[in-house]
């Protein structure tokens, strides 16, 4: 037995520990060396760096994605109570609308499957009519005292609101797997993009209270645009929540389309283009749109500016109705767009954009005696929620 531990040579990990450990007695024979101290200082955190810097990075960004997520929590509490609390108020329901509220919360809406293309313009359409009639009856059924007007709004207010509980839910998702599987991509993807997802739900916040109390938001700028230029003349509804005016402007025939308000609406723009091309056999000389459009960093609220096609935001059903329609006449569009910011698209409207709304108005004047000859026809879409804007 002893001439086997002879024949033993000692391992790698012992000479290592024999060597640090003869460095150190070293330190404290004669006179005491600080290079050493401190050289063995920096080995270690090196080393402690290099195999826990990272999982200690994940911790420290799942601490920060954890605040961010109380916060998206307190905002989406707050959304609930306040649809609640309007539910109740306007509504005058003879239950408690809490738990049907909560079933809403819950809503999704399935697109139609792609893989033919071939006419999932309509299918889409199809589906989000029965959205629409769906959310309605929904909204009836809280809110049985509600008139139209209220309807629409408590309406907007609850998608709103389920529009907080959504965003809290994707966060709440990534966090949590990004917690269990300790995956930096995860982790880091998410931390990164949370101070624009803050920045969304908070403009979502602000909607509710523009919603309940019917105020005008900035998404409606292109509708408040044509609201302004309708003022004073006859209006007549057509195709589904749209009204139309004949205005007379700079010598042309225009045709002055918005949803109809005060109610938050959208309208179908594309089946009103439609009619009134068909209406005029074509002769119709050109179409400006005019809508509200995200703005840069760096651009200022308020801005004005022109270009050509249809300005439309959404799933697209409605802009590819008015191309259609233009397609086939050749009618040439232009657009004039007023900037604003993702929060200011749904918060209650700004001085700047509404002062920006008589900029675009005379934007659309030059455009027609730039484009049009006198006595031509042409259309003018005010694209916008119509939340706060009457006829």
């Amino acid at each position: 037995m002893k001439e086997i531990y002879k024949s033993r040579k000692p391992s790698k990990a012992l000479m290592i520990t024999a060597s640090i450990a003869t460095n150190i007695a070293q330190l404290f024979e004669g006179e005491f060396n600080w290079a050493w101290v401190l050289t063995l200082v920096w080995v270690f955190f090196i080393t402690f760096m290099f195999l826990y810097g990272e999982r200690i990075r994940m911790y420290t960004m799942l601490k920060e994605i954890e605040g961010f997520l109380v916060r998206l929590k307190r905002v989406r509490d707050d959304g609930r109570g306040i649809a609640i609390e309007a539910v109740k108020e306007v509504g005058r329901p003879s239950e408690d609308p809490t738990a049907r509220l909560d079933r809403f919360l819950e809503y999704f809406a399935i697109p139609p499957v792609s893989l033919d293309p071939a006419g999932i313009v309509w299918k889409l359409e199809h589906i989000l009519d029965v959205q629409d009639v769906r959310l309605k009856d929904e909204v009836k059924l809280m809110a049985p005292m509600a008139d139209e007007v209220q309807l629409n709004n408590l309406e907007k207010t609850l998608i709103a609101a389920l529009a907080l509980n959504y965003i809290y839910k994707i966060v709440r998702h990534f966090y949590m797997l990004g917690k269990r599987t300790l995956s930096l991509f995860i982790i880091m993807q998410l931390r990164m993009i949370l101070p624009l997802v803050m920045r969304e739900a908070e403009a979502y916040a602000s909607a509710l209270k523009a919603f309940i109390e019917g105020q005008p938001i900035g998404d409606g700028a292109g509708a408040l645009v044509a609201a302004k230029l309708m003022y004073g003349h006859e209006k007549r509804k057509v195709a589904k929540d749209m009204v139309v005016s004949t205005v007379p402007i700079e010598g042309r025939i225009a045709y002055v389309l918005k949803a109809e308000g005060p109610g938050g609406n959208i309208g179908k723009y594309g089946d009103v283009v439609r009619q009134i091309v068909e209406e005029n056999n074509g002769r119709v000389a050109n179409i400006i749109v005019v809508d509200a459009a995200l703005k840069l960093e760096g651009e200022r609220t308020g801005d004005v500016a022109e270009g050509v096609g249809v300005a439309m935001g959404g799933p697209g059903v409605e802009q590819f109705k008015i191309e259609e329609s233009l397609l086939k006449y050749k009618i040439p569009v232009n657009a004039v767009i007023i900037k604003e910011d993702v929060g200011d698209a749904v918060s209650p409207m700004r001085k700047e954009i509404y002062e920006a709304t008589d900029v675009a108005i005379e934007s659309i004047k030059r455009l027609i005696r730039e484009r049009t000859k006198e006595g031509d026809m042409v259309i003018i879409a005010g694209i916008g929620n119509t939340v706060g804007i009457g006829q």
